[in-house]
């Protein structure tokens, strides 16, 4: 079943080289019980790491039923342990976060057999007198019981082969007969079992003793009546290379992965606080960003939907220097040729301003005075909230008649109601009908400072022009704009005798572009946001990294085991990866519930506008999972590139 020809092996420690086997040759048959005896540094250990695969040697070669187990691979390596061999160790490399049958259930994940195991792990739990226990933690058993339990867990893949490495080192006498009652009925059954010890009392349980000495071997002695049990094939092995991906693989993973982050409550709380924190930041951030882009949109509103604003003069030149060249003036036959542009324009309205005293009693103020047309109330959203708007009358015959802002309302009358006051606006007598509704600041503009009287008082009586400033336009609907504007083009021009090459004595702007302008600027302070809250998920992951990294160094023992039963090198990376994301994601699903919980907070007691997408939950819960991928990597590497017997042996 064995043969190994002049194998060595030599260990670095520190400046000095220690050769663990020189030159050792045997062969074991199927169904032999082997004891391998020495003194400590003899190589006993040596020897059955590698003859067991968990370690190769240096140089000779090494058959196992007829196969040159020095030409496999890290993975082929580990597979062939999970098929045909079962390891017991004095340590016994229990799982103290899992019950007494998942540990025996372990080696199961790594086969590619789609089945539940959990009656073939009670019934190695019986065989060794443990069916009893099969739901108790390893901290609630003995010693003996420990070990039985690690026996079972090499019996469950039904095993060619039993690895026992000191297997009664840590126990007691009465404990120590009774592994070796068990491990004696199994010999009997057919299994071939090497065992390392150095009681003589243990070893003659054995039908074949070998002793070593200096990495040699001194004495091969077998019993008498010592036989074969069996006789194995000539046939080579094949070994089948199981799919890292398969679900039922998958599946034992995530349990294991989570079994993991569930035995560390409170550092797997810390861990994932950093990408809580992230995650809610991100949501909580694009939510206050899109209230405001939303709330700037309302606000828009006020300045009117779809609308044009048509002005004399070049909409590039400002200042003193508009008055040079051509100049447009318009009059309010413009603004009636211009409604008449029927489906395009829905409203026009005539528009002139300037600036004027206001007096009301011992109070005066200096304040805007907007001169506008019936239509423009609709157009701007100023209808009044205390009064109302002008009458066709009163602009078609001039009254003194004043819409005043919240400003001027406070300036002039307190907390007194203005509304049939009269004040004299340029020492002319106007009464108050109204008050504007608050619009609040247009940069450094407060929109609230005006007085709104109609347009005809304000050209013939109040400002002493015959033109208009501008002529405000609403579109039937935005994409008539572009044909609006030609047309309103086309009408000006004819009436007032414009050449087509004649750019500077009027310009038609879009209001719109001016909303898409202030739009964009909202968008990128949003995406701003984000992205100083996102890095906060960084610093979160790079929290989850270290964890893993400390993790990994703690559990080094357990990822030698699960090497040592079957696991290959993409199941170790795999099942930390799996830890690594599923604690990123569970702080992101936290920190979404969060995230949410801020934003109503910040509305309903700040009164901020805020706005959750499920863009942005999408997006912090990917970018959360994408950082567990990505800090995740470098321990599941670490960890997967841990050689079994070193992992072993790790203090």
């Amino acid at each position: 079943m064995i043969e190994v020809v002049d194998i060595t092996k030599s260990y670095t420690i520190g400046e000095s080289s220690v050769h663990a086997l020189q030159g050792v040759s045997l062969t074991i048959a199927q169904g032999e019980f082997v004891a391998i005896m020495g003194a400590s540094g003899s190589g006993k250990s040596t020897l059955m790491h590698i003859l067991g695969m968990l370690d190769v040697p240096d140089s000779g070669q090494y058959r196992l039923m007829g196969k040159d187990v020095g030409k496999l691979n890290g993975d082929e390596l580990a597979t062939l342990r999970n098929n045909v061999a079962g390891f017991v160790f004095q340590q016994f490399h229990l799982l103290g976060r899992m019950s007494t049958i998942d540990n025996v259930m372990l080696p199961c994940i790594y086969s590619d057999e789609r089945r539940d195991f959990r009656s073939d792990a009670l019934a190695r739990l019986e065989m060794v007198g443990l069916g009893h226990r099969a739901d108790h933690r390893p901290n609630q058993m003995s010693g003996g019981e420990q070990q039985r339990v690690a026996i079972a867990r090499a019996l469950i893949r039904d095993p060619m082969l039993i690895f026992a490495d000191e297997p009664t080192g840590n126990l007691d006498t009465k404990n120590s007969h009774e592994i070796m009652r068990i491990l004696t009925e199994l010999h009997q059954q057919g299994k071939t079992i090497i065992m390392v010890t150095h009681e003589h009392d243990i070893a003659a349980y054995a039908d074949r003793v070998i002793t070593m000495q200096d990495g040699k071997i001194i004495d091969d002695r077998k019993k008498e009546d010592a036989g074969r049990r069996s006789e194995v094939s000539g046939e080579p092995m094949k070994l089948d290379h199981q799919p890292l991906f398969k679900p039922s693989r998958m599946l034992g993973f995530v349990k294991q992965a989570f079994r993991s982050i569930a035995a560390n409550k409170i550092r797997t709380l810390l861990s994932v606080l950093g990408i809580l924190v992230g995650v809610a930041s991100v949501i909580a951030m694009m939510a206050l960003g899109s209230g405001a882009r939303a709330s700037m949109e309302e606000r828009l509103k006020s300045m009117g939907s779809n609308l044009l604003s048509v002005r004399g003069g070049s909409a590039k030149i400002r200042g003193s220097a508009q008055g040079s060249g051509t100049f447009t003036r318009f009059t309010r036959q413009d603004v009636e040729a211009i409604a008449e542009f029927s489906p395009l324009v829905r409203y026009a309205s005539g528009y002139v301003t300037g600036t004027a005293q206001m007096v009301y009693l011992n109070r005066n103020w200096s304040s805007t005075v907007e001169g506008v047309g019936i239509e423009y109330g609709k157009m701007r959203s100023t209808i009044p909230t205390i009064g109302r708007w002008f009458t066709s009358d009163e602009i078609r015959s001039r009254r003194k008649v004043a819409i005043i802002g919240t400003t001027v309302a406070s300036e002039l009358f307190g907390n007194d109601d203005p509304v049939g006051q009269t004040i004299k606006i340029n020492r002319i007598n106007f009464r108050v009908i109204g008050i504007l509704p608050p619009k609040g600041f247009a940069g450094h503009r407060d929109q609230d400072d005006a007085v709104l009287v109609p347009v005809t008082t304000a050209m013939h009586r109040l400002l002493g022009r015959d033109y208009l400033n501008s002529i405000y336009v609403e579109v039937t609907s935005a994409d008539r704009l572009d044909a609006a504007k030609e047309a309103i083009d086309a009408l000006v021009r004819k009436r007032h005798k414009l050449q087509p090459n004649d750019e500077d004595s009027f310009y038609i702007r879009d209001m719109t572009e001016f909303q898409q302008m202030l739009s964009a600027t909202t968008e990128t302070m949003s995406m701003l946001l984000g992205s100083i809250a996102a890095i906060s998920l960084v610093v979160g992951g790079i929290g989850i990294m270290n964890i893993m990294l400390v993790s990994v160094t703690e559990r080094t023992r357990e990822i030698g085991l699960r090497k040592a039963i079957g696991a290959r090198r993409g199941d170790i990376m795999l099942q930390f990866l799996i830890e690594s994301v599923g604690m990123t994601l569970t702080g992101g699903l936290i920190g979404i519930a969060v995230g949410v919980g801020v934003s109503v907070m910040l509305s309903t007691f700040a009164g901020w506008a805020v706005q959750t997408s499920i863009f942005s939950v999408v997006l912090a819960t990917g970018f959360s999972v994408l950082i567990g991928l990505f800090f995740g990597l470098w321990p599941a590497k670490k960890a997967a590139g841990l050689k079994p017997v070193e992992a072993l042996r790790y203090e």
